[in-house]
């Protein structure tokens, strides 16, 4: 594996949570699951890409199963066959791997098990704890009920043996779509509406990613759910909250069907983060209607498209640990998020100058044709990171709001007759400035002092400003990409609205002819970087030697720790 698919260790164990309670409770001497070695499961739905809400799911199940010396099996639930796609599937085995975590050899898919839930329906059936309904979709609703009013079905007292030969013809491909359906026998007047007799099996004619046209008929997710986790002997099946009001069907067919194990639900808050959207049906229409590049576009709330903006594996397991596990929903601040990539990348990411809006500056004292080199360092909070060359000569390259012809008050960088230090090189004092015939600005002057080599002031006057700066004869030409919020609006769903009406038009400015250190095309993706005085910056995927593309993943400015 590479650096970042190393599988997280003890060192990050993950903070303990009301989870970790109550599984404590369950192993210890005379718990139902005393003696066993925790068993834990991520069970993703392979009809689209994993996000950031994703990645704690997956920080909670295998971080749990690490922090209890168990395991964590990886199961692609793949019982709804209109959606599933080989695609995704290897896209979630990358974005596990390159999240920290291993599932080893317990891969599974929900698939392999459906002659065993067919089993488990017909043994329900046999026990008279199902029956075939013929109900069509709109007289299911109008047969549901209401809080005082019970559900009903016509077909609730079917003979067991008509149900089991009808259920057979389903299986055959005899009966059409949607004429019939599986449902179990509970209780119609249940206060909790999943347990009035809920549908376990229909009739859905498509061809599935792996099983091919073998089944014509389809499991129903909480009819699977319970008898997945129980073949693969899950001991503690770990849910989003929406599916607590299901635990009572969970476990209704966990203790009705014949299974090798008992597993336990539970379940926790799901992720919510301002200024995007995470479900998959708007995910994919960002994508599909073209308001972004593509699933792994940077802006993208995507694990891949965080991984291409620049972010770390650790810094979103850093952050999926210090939100914490609840039971109670609530949203997070995108600020936080970026507030622990900084975290990370403040302590490894080399620093090297780039200038974003270059304008020249001639150093008019210093000898035509000489160049030279300092050593500046790579990162000032990790020595051993050491430093590295960088050549200097008459002409640079610096931003172009470092100069100022007519300073603003409290204003530090170059204006004429003012001072500053050129990163690591020496001290110049500017002179004046060149424009064109409509006023730009396109050439700033100065003069060095060559008793300041390094930036030091041996007379020990003051300079306060400190500017970073590109050699124009060694300067590579790159190209950034400035993210920002996707949505304008902090809840794009609230009240009502259209997310896409929330889009900002903003979120991605592309800047052109920005000037490199030469060296850095040395690096390939996803080389981080801090950018001196600028921000985070990653390389991108479709970068090479020739043209350098550059991805901000964040900027030096920490929004969170204002707050």
């Amino acid at each position: 594996m590479t650096e970042d698919k190393k599988i997280v260790d003890n060192t990050e164990e993950m903070s303990s949570n009301f989870i970790h309670t109550i599984i404590e409770k369950d192993t210890a001497e005379g718990g139902d699951y005393a003696g066993m070695k925790v068993h834990t499961r991520f069970p993703p739905e392979p009809n689209g890409y994993l996000h950031i809400g994703h990645a704690k799911a997956i920080c909670i199940n295998f971080g749990t199963a690490l922090k209890f010396d168990g395991v964590c099996n990886l199961r692609m639930d793949d019982t709804n066959p209109t959606k599933e796609d080989v695609e995704f599937v290897d896209a979630i085995k990358e974005d596990i791997h390159w999240l920290g975590f291993d599932w080893e050899d317990r891969f599974y898919y929900a698939s392999e098990y459906f002659d065993k839930m067919y089993e488990a329906a017909v043994e329900l059936i046999k026990k008279g704890l199902a029956y075939i309904c013929e109900l069509t979709p709109e007289q299911m609703r109008e047969y549901r009920g209401d809080l005082s009013t019970p559900a009903k079905s016509p077909y609730r007292d079917r003979p067991i043996e008509e149900s089991l030969a009808l259920f057979e013809k389903m299986k055959n491909g005899e009966v059409e779509d949607g004429k019939m359906t599986l449902r179990a026998k509970i209780d119609l007047a249940s206060g909790n509406f999943n347990m009035r007799d809920p549908v376990i099996y229909r009739i859905n004619r498509l061809h599935h990613h792996r099983t091919g046209d073998k089944w014509c008929i389809y499991p129903m997710y909480d009819f699977a759910h319970p008898i997945e986790d129980a073949m693969e002997h899950i001991t503690h099946s770990l849910c989003s909250l929406e599916f607590e009001d299901h635990r009572p069907l969970y476990n209704w067919v966990r203790d009705n069907v014949t299974l090798p194990s008992k597993p336990r639900q539970i379940e926790f808050a799901r992720l919510g983060i301002n200024h995007t959207v995470m479900s998959k049906r708007k995910l994919r229409a960002l994508v599909e209607e073209g308001y972004v590049s593509g699933w792994d576009d940077p802006r993208m709330p995507t694990l891949c498209g965080l991984r291409r903006r620049g972010y770390t594996p650790k810094s979103i397991r850093n952050f999926c640990d210090r939100i914490g596990v609840s039971k109670v929903n609530s949203t997070v601040e995108y600020d936080f998020l970026e507030h622990c990539l900084r975290e990370d990348l403040n302590l490894t990411a080399q620093r090297v100058m780039v200038v974003l809006d270059p304008v020249k500056l001639v150093i008019t004292n210093y000898p035509e044709g000489q160049t030279e080199t300092f050593h500046v360092e790579n990162n000032p909070n990790n020595e051993a990171d050491g430093a590295r060359e960088v050549s200097f000569s008459r002409e640079c390259w610096i931003e172009r709001g470092d100069f100022m012809e007519e300073p603003i008050k409290k204003y530090q960088r170059l204006y004429p007759g003012n001072e500053v230090r050129l990163k690591s090189a020496y001290i110049v004092k500017c002179t004046g400035c060149k424009k064109d015939e409509d006023g730009n600005i396109v050439e700033v002057y100065a003069e060095y002092d060559p008793a300041t080599r390094g930036g030091n002031t041996p007379d020990g006057r003051k300079v306060r400003g400190t500017i970073h700066w590109v050699d124009a004869e060694n300067a590579l030409d790159a190209t950034c990409n400035l993210y920002d919020n996707l949505f304008t609006e902090a809840d794009p769903e609230a009240d009502g609205k259209n997310f896409l009406d929330c889009i900002n038009p903003d979120s991605l400015k592309v800047v052109e002819g920005c000037k490199a250190e030469k060296a850095i095309a040395d690096f390939e993706a996803p080389a981080y970087f801090q950018f001196m005085r600028t921000g985070y910056f990653c390389i991108d995927p479709d970068s090479s030697k020739e043209k350098m593309i550059f991805n901000r993943s964040v900027s030096l400015k920490d929004g969170f720790k204002k707050k």
